[in-house]
Formats: C-alpha cells, structure tokens, sequence
C-alpha cells in the first residue's frame, strides 16, 4: 500500500525544489507548434526545450536502473522523447504529453506575457506549463515516489510530442515506428486534459473531434468604390453570412443539418449531470464575460452537454477586412475566415468534412466563387468504461490527494493522440485528467499552471500506477 503521506511530502518536495524551477526555464522558451512557426527548425527553440526536458528527465533516470531515454527523429518530423522505466511483470503503461506550444495571443495583463514566467498565488503564468509542458515532470515525478517507498509498478513508457498543438500530424509516424518498444499498453495516462474545478480529480471521459479549415468568399477580382458598387455588387461578407448560416443558426448557437450531429450515450448524459450539479454556476461563470453577457441557456446540463457532446462553431480569424482605422470606402473583393467546427465524439470527422464541404459551396449566391479548404480533421474519442479496480484506485487517489471523490465529464476540446490510440489498443483502460481548470486559459491569455493541482494529480498518478500493478498480482 502507498503511505499517502509520504507520498505528499515526496511529491511537493519535488514540485517545489526541481519541477517549478524547471518550467519556469520551459516558460521562457518560445516553442511555437509547427503550425505557428514553420521556421522551428532554423529558429531552435523547439530544440531548446527538448534540451531542456531531457537535461532534467536523465538526472532522474539516473536513480532508475535500466531506465533509458532517447530523442527520436524522424526525417522532417518534430522530435519525440521516448523514455522507457523497466518494471514489474509484463504490463506496460504508456504515459502522453507534448513540448510544443500555442502562439502568443493578444491580452495578457500588464506585467505578464506567454514568454514571461510568473508566480502568483500558487499560479504558474505563461505558456505552456499547463498545456503540456508539465506532464513528463509529473509522470517521472509519480515513478519516482514509488521507488522512493519501493513499491511496484509495471514498465511505463513516457512520449512527449512536439506537434500536438497542430494536430499531432508526426504521432502516427512515430506511434508506428516505436510500435515494437512500445508494445500493447494496458493502461494509457494523458495529462493532457483539463479539470472542472481544482477541489478533486476530473477524469476526461470524452473529446470532441473538430474540422479546421478556410472559408473563402469573392465576388470582385479587386475592391472598388463602396458607392459606386454597394447595391449592385453584393457584399462578401453578407454572402458569408448567408453560407454560415446553412450551418448554423445564429440566434441559438444551434449547428442546423443532422449530419454533425451524434447520439449521447446514456452514461454520458448521467455524468453530465452530476457534473453540472457539482460545478453549478461554475460551468458558466470560469470564462471572463462582460458585465452583463450571459451563457447561450441557464441549463447547466445543456451547457455542458453543448460543449461535450454537441458540434459547435467558432470562427476564429479572419482575412481581408482591414482594421477600423484603415478602412477606406471600398467594397472588399472577397472575405476568408478561419472555421473550427467542433464535432461530437464518436462522429466520423473525415465524413463530416465532405458533408462540410458540399454544404457551403453548393449553389453558391449570386454565382460567387466560394471556397472550403480543410486543413485539420480528427476524430473524437469516448472513453471505454473503467475497470472495477482503476475506478476505486482513482477513487482512492483522489480522496488522499484531494480530500474529495473523483468526477467525470467530457472535454470540448481534441487530442487527436486519444482516438488513435483507443483505435490501437482497444483493450487498453484510459485515464485521462489534466490541471486546465476555471481561467487557466489555455491557448488564450493569462495561461496558468496552478501548481497545487499539478502536484496533486501527480499523487493521483503514483496511486494509479501501484494499483494496475497490483490488481495482476
């Protein structure tokens, strides 16, 4: 049995003493995913957190007999950290996270800023600490604290990626390449996710799929004089809007064909309200909302069922419409926008993008040109149900960490990593959970780390690990 309080006294020490310190260096590190910086090759940093990460990973290796690690490169691909910790008879647990990060994004407060690391209020701000950067340090950290009090666990396999936040487009590559030294998983551990409050474990029990792509619309070769041309020549962006809405209904939210749409398992639909009922308001009231601006229902059950299970639309950048500022009386010649169209979990993603596709170019208004490239699809994932022995290890875990019984609910967003690898290993128990709690704001602004929760989840982990090796005897 692990002694749960030496187990918390190991962990904080560790958190407090070398894994802090290190993601604060890993912060400053501007480690753009590929699809936010073609250039990562000549730029260096994404070579500058492998570095970095593996400087660390090996001098706690060296406390581990037999334990290996090795940078693997596949030619024009990101690199990978494959980490390899022998164990206990003949299961193999297969540990996830990812170096790479989101771009800098616009809004941070005075004083902080994605490449500026700070500490506030148990708060580590910047980017990345939270998405991903602390995963590898929290799964060694938990192998550790096992050896500390010498107690079993099976062979773990710990992969960072450095291409998630584009799509986990090398994964597969690398997944079939290392299949061999990887082996069939038993047990798979994403640290990945995010977690509904930070007063207990949250298990990620689903991911919506998403398609990501460009609308573009033109209807002039070249802008012209907005009176001149206004009434004769239609307005791209109103032409936009027309096509939108053949997929969206823009007074509810609601996406409109029944192609995008998936059946709710009933599971599903019972954790989503004991999770609405945990969160309450919080479901709504973590995001950074005007004075005044509600959330699309007062149904606490929809909103989480809306952002789990639903697909819905963001658009998220836009092309060819000067600022304010600069706009001069001239009918644009065309309008392009970036669309992320989140998906239900178990839906078809590659389907539902030619279904996407057909939608918004058929019959287009006025015979515009009108265009729909997608350059990002995944699939969803749902987990498979938990194991009578992880779901009271995970029960366990979280009353000794957190003082207070796990919850499960799905994620809206996508880890492409997950559906492949529920696809791989069919047999395999999942347990997925993260630190991305109320304003922690990944991808966004003002990205934090809370660092209690990091270091609890690692507890949660450790107490994982003893008990799937425990349960084989």
């Amino acid at each position: 049995m692990v002694d749960s309080t030496r187990l918390q006294r190991f962990v904080a020490q560790s958190w407090d003493d070398e894994i802090v310190p290190t993601l604060v260096e890993y912060i400053r590190i501007p480690n753009k995913s590929p699809a936010f910086d073609p250039d990562w090759q000549p730029h260096g940093y994404m070579e500058d957190a492998v570095k970095l990460f593996t400087r660390w990973a090996k001098a706690k290796l060296d406390a581990m007999p037999g334990a290996t690690l090795e940078v693997v490169r596949l030619a024009g691909r990101t690199p990978l950290i494959l980490i390899e910790v022998p164990g206990d008879g003949q299961d193999t647990v297969l540990l996830y996270g990812h170096l790479d990060k989101q771009p800098e994004m616009t809004g941070w407060f005075d004083g902080y800023g994605p490449w500026i690391p700070l500490i506030k209020d148990d708060r580590l701000y910047g980017r990345g600490g939270a998405d991903d950067g602390y995963a590898m340090f929290g799964a060694l950290c938990a192998i550790a604290a096992l050896k500390d009090q010498k107690i079993p666990h099976a062979r773990c396999v710990i992969v960072i990626e450095a291409c998630e936040e584009s799509g986990s487009y090398d994964l597969p590559h690398y997944v079939e390449h290392l299949a061999p030294r990887i082996g069939k998983p038993s047990l798979v551990v994403c640290l990945d996710s995010g977690c509904g409050n930070y007063d207990q474990l949250w298990l990620t029990t689903s991911l919506r799929g998403m398609i990501g792509g460009v609308l573009d619309v033109r209807v002039l070769e070249e802008g012209v004089h907005s009176g001149d041309a206004s009434g004769v020549v239609p307005s791209s962006f109103r032409l936009m809007r027309l096509l939108l809405s053949r997929l969206e209904d823009e007074r509810t939210g609601a996406i409109r064909p029944d192609a995008f749409y998936a059946q709710v398992p009933e599971e599903r639909l019972a954790q989503a309200k004991t999770a609405a009922a945990a969160l309450g308001k919080q479901v709504h009231a973590k995001f950074p909302f005007p004075p005044g601006m509600k959330p699309v229902t007062d149904d606490l059950v929809e909103l989480v069922l809306n952002r789990t299970w639903r697909p819905q639309l963001a658009l998220t950048g836009m092309d060819g419409i000067p600022t304010p500022g600069n706009a001069g009386n001239v009918l644009r010649p065309n309008t392009r926008a970036r669309l992320s169209l989140r998906l239900p979990p178990t839906l078809d993603s590659k389907a539902a993008t030619a279904s996407l596709k057909t939608l918004l170019e058929a019959d287009p208004p006025y015979g515009a040109k009108v265009g729909f490239e997608a350059d990002k699809m995944s699939d969803g994932w749902n987990a498979p149900s938990l194991a009578p022995w992880l779901a009271k290890s995970l029960a366990r875990g979280s009353e000794a960490a957190f003082g207070a019984p796990p919850a499960y609910m799905g994620e809206g967003g996508s880890i492409p990593f997950m559906a492949m690898l529920g696809e791989r290993f069919p047999e395999a128990q999942f347990v997925v959970t993260g630190v991305l709690g109320p304003h922690s704001n990944a991808h966004g602004p003002n990205e934090f780390l809370h660092i209690p929760t990091g270091k609890r989840v690692t507890q949660v982990i450790a107490h994982v690990l003893a008990d799937h090796r425990a349960r084989a005897g």
